[in-house]
């Protein structure tokens, strides 16, 4: 029988069939078979596939579905004799038990397609032209303005032999947020608020996408903001004007100042700058502390620890000895401002001793070529290719043979530990191919936009890498880095995450993106020059607190999204306020937590699991991957039971020489002691509400002392103090 199926098969489709089959395998099954969901990774798409049935992802392998459907279970799932009672057709329309549900209906388009399909004995042909281009009507980003909420996509393909068709009914259409826009499987697309969304196509391996901005002007809004204080500003305004957010009050000059600090620096202004600010009159003062703070030790320490989250620099990845040589280096670059480009090609085609080379410590962190390939392009390019190891990506461009010419780059870099030392020796070898794991050829190195490149015997491929991706013109490099920097100012990046660019997550404000890149390429790649720019901006400047027409935007900058302090942040400023810093392990006592050089250093000491877990537990990452994602910023009752009674905020608040006790020893009126925790602690004077209640329960209380650690556990518990706002 296992040969007699196919074989009667086949005969009776030469009997049906007059060898011009209607119904294309390739060009229409596969993609109606993806468009039901049938190929999906949820459904038969699976790695093992679901009920012995196993379909390739989205169609990425014609020749295992063709074998799967056409060959496997004595190729009792189609039924050319008798198509309506091929089990192809009778479990999704759930005339037999079907685990996924209903899928097709008898009247409708992908049932009679494939009913004819298989009616005319399930052709297959071996050659079959390929899609090379899909477009999509209308082809550039649509305005819909309420009540005109709804827009009809199609879409055309044009195969390789030069015919084209329309394959609207067979495409794929999925939306990036269904709370502003949804679309349906013909392509409609319906508003549900305003905002703006990005309607995906995808048609066997071409993937497009078209962004739709949906505007609605709510009653009673009247556009109101301050002139522009440069071209940030100006593209932020245009995008909030086009959809009637208006932008939330500026900032007063304490909040300036404690934002600022935290952002550049990580630590919270001390008293007798916050005092001397706010008694400043100087028009320009806030310009004037963002430049000394840009010149300051701190901020070079704080942005070098940014970069070592993203680098996996920890005693783990890259050993004990390397620890310190690593962070002293992305030290050095932040502090010299080293152009951006320099310091990506530094890390890119370093070589030598992780030792004497700290740069070649980023290849020395990765496993193997792929795992370099894959570090490379979220850091760089702002991708995360993982998901094309194995198939086309789901959802994106990228496909298998882009994911292994990628990694061909890498596929002559080697790596050779030496002794006990934790040194690790990083080489080019003469020789080194990448196979890929299903035609089994060997890929040459290839790049977005410019595909294949023919490699000289000898030439570096990762030099050659590097000088692809620094170049002024390339489309991801400026971008990615430009939207990282707003993300670490703003709060939240212009793409977010700040490192997964993808046609299902476009920019919310595109303008405003290239308008910034444009300008860090134009400055030679100048971080220090675009940080600046930010931060004089009204936008950076604007208040935390949203306004009745603006509370339900999170994109579009309207006002600034507050964000939890830090682990780091948070356990500095606890020590700012109480006078009791904690102090850490294998780095000078002067050392602030904002500056460790890795956070498994502290795992060295029994004594600090108590501080160790503090910090975990507000989201310290244990850098053992590029994503941004090991930093957690999620609340959670573990960091309520922290601040109420945990053993190191409670040593600090109930510690004998306190700054608080010191200031009552000293011999100060309790209102000063009062004004000196709120400047430390929020950067601010108490008002007249705040400092009538504290002195009421203070000058009530029999012990002063006992009571000032209760003032300050509140003060220290307040959203003000614990967001950076």
């Amino acid at each position: 029988m296992k040969i007699i199926y196919p074989v009667l098969y086949l005969f009776v489709f030469s009997l049906i069939c007059d060898g011009n089959p209607s119904v294309s395998f390739n060009h229409e099954v596969l993609p109606i078979l993806s468009k039901q969901g049938c190929s999906q990774g949820s459904c038969h798409g699976s790695p093992h596939g679901k009920g012995h049935f196993r379909l390739s992802l989205r169609a990425f392998d014609p020749s295992l579905d063709s074998h799967t459907i056409f060959r496997e279970e004595l190729g009792r799932r189609i039924n050319p004799i008798e198509p309506e009672k091929s089990l192809l057709l009778l479990k999704p329309t759930m005339a037999i038990s079907h685990e996924g549900g209903e899928r097709l209906k008898p009247d409708g388009f992908a049932y009679k397609l494939l009913r004819e399909w298989i009616r005319e004995g399930c052709p297959t042909p071996e050659e079959e032209s390929q899609c090379i281009k899909l477009e999509i009507t209308p082809g550039e980003s649509k305005l819909l303005k309420w009540p005109d909420f709804s827009l009809q996509l199609s879409a055309r393909a044009t195969f390789s032999d030069g015919s084209s068709r329309d394959v609207t009914r067979l495409s794929v259409f999925t939306t990036s947020d269904e709370n502003v826009a949804v679309v349906d499987a013909s392509g409609k697309v319906s508003g549900n608020n305003r905002g703006q969304v990005a309607i995906l196509v995808r048609y066997l391996e071409q993937v497009q996408s078209i962004h739709i901005t949906l505007s609605r002007k709510p009653e009673g809004f009247t556009w109101k903001a301050p002139p522009p204080v440069n071209y940030i500003d100006e593209k932020v305004y245009a995008k909030l004007r086009l959809l009637h957010y208006p932008p939330s009050p500026l900032i007063s000059d304490a909040t300036f100042l404690r934002r600022i600090h935290l952002d550049l620096t990580g630590l919270l202004p001390r008293t007798e700058v916050v005092r001397d600010f706010l008694s400043n009159e100087t028009p320009d003062k806030r310009s004037q502390l963002i430049e000394s703070l840009l010149d300051s030790p701190d901020y070079a320490k704080y942005w070098a620890r940014k970069w070592g989250d993203l680098l996996r620099l920890s005693r783990k990845q890259v050993g004990e000895g390397a620890v310190y040589k690593f962070a002293d280096w992305l030290e050095r670059s932040i502090a010299t401002n080293q152009p951006y480009d320099d310091f990506a090609r530094d890390l890119l085609t370093a070589k030598g001793s992780s030792l004497l080379n700290p740069e070649a410590n980023f290849i020395r962190t990765t496993i193997n070529a792929e795992d370099a390939m894959e570090s490379t392009s979220q850091l760089f390019l702002g991708s995360r290719i993982q998901c094309a190891k194995c198939h086309n990506h789901p959802f994106e461009r990228w496909t298998q043979d882009n994911y292994y010419g990628l990694t061909a780059f890498f596929a002559r870099t080697k790596t050779k530990k030496l002794g006990k030392s934790g040194e690790t020796f990083i080489w080019n070898a003469k020789e080194g191919e990448v196979r890929h794991p299903v035609t089994g050829t060997h890929l040459p190195p290839w790049v977005p936009d410019s595909g294949a490149f023919e490699m000289p015997p000898n030439k570096d491929r990762r030099q050659v890498f590097a000088e692809w991706l620094t170049k002024p013109g390339n489309p991801f490099f400026a971008r990615v880095e430009v939207n990282r920097i707003w993300a670490a100012l703003m709060g939240v990046g212009i793409v977010e995450p700040f490192d997964d660019f993808r046609d299902t997550n476009p920019p919310s404000n595109e303008p405003l993106l290239e308008a910034l890149s444009r300008d860090f390429v134009k400055s030679g790649f100048d971080r220090r020059h675009l940080i600046r720019i930010i931060v004089n901006s009204n936008v950076y400047q604007t208040s935390g607190e949203s306004n009745e027409f603006n509370r339900d935007d999170t994109r579009f900058f309207s006002f600034r999204q507050p964000r939890r302090l830090e682990a780091e942040q948070l356990v500095d400023a606890l020590g700012q306020v109480t006078g009791k810093p904690m102090k850490f392990h294998g780095v000078p006592v002067s050392v602030k937590a904002v500056h460790l050089p890795a956070p498994d250093l502290l795992k060295r000491n029994r004594s600090m699991i108590g501080d160790v877990e503090f910090l975990k537990v507000f989201g310290q990452p244990e850098r053992q991957t590029v994503c941004s994602c090991e930093r957690a910023g999620d609340a959670g009752l573990g960091q309520a039971l922290q601040l109420f009674n945990g053993k190191l905020f409670h040593g600090m608040l109930t510690a004998g020489d306190s700054l608080f006790r010191k200031s009552l020893s000293a011999g100060k009126t309790l209102p000063d002691i009062v004004e000196n925790l709120h400047l430390s602690a929020l950067s601010r004077f108490p008002n007249e509400k705040e400092q009538a209640i504290a002195l009421t329960y203070l000058e009530k209380a029999t012990d002063k002392g006992k009571a000032l650690e209760d003032l300050c556990w509140a003060i220290l518990n307040r959203n003000e103090f614990l967001f950076n706002h």
